[in-house]
């Protein structure tokens, strides 16, 4: 089966940046966007819920890499 041209690669919450990046070159991929979004957890504060962030999740998309033979 063949790979899909652009793959989006999750870093997980064990997992550094590196590892990630480590993980998209042995699957053949080669990274060409950073996106960050905010976590948000909600809490319930005098009778008030306000959302507060936990953590950062870091999404690299990478585009297929074509080896020249």
């Amino acid at each position: 089966m063949a790979k899909k041209r652009k793959e989006r690669f999750e870093v997980g919450e064990s997992e550094t940046i590196e590892e990630c990046l480590d993980r998209m070159k042995k699957a053949g991929y080669q990274p060409i966007k950073r996106m960050e979004k905010p976590i948000f957890k909600e809490e319930k504060i005098n009778s008030n819920k306000e959302y507060v962030p936990v953590r950062q999740q870091i999404i690299f998309e990478g585009i297929l890499v074509e080896s020249e033979q």
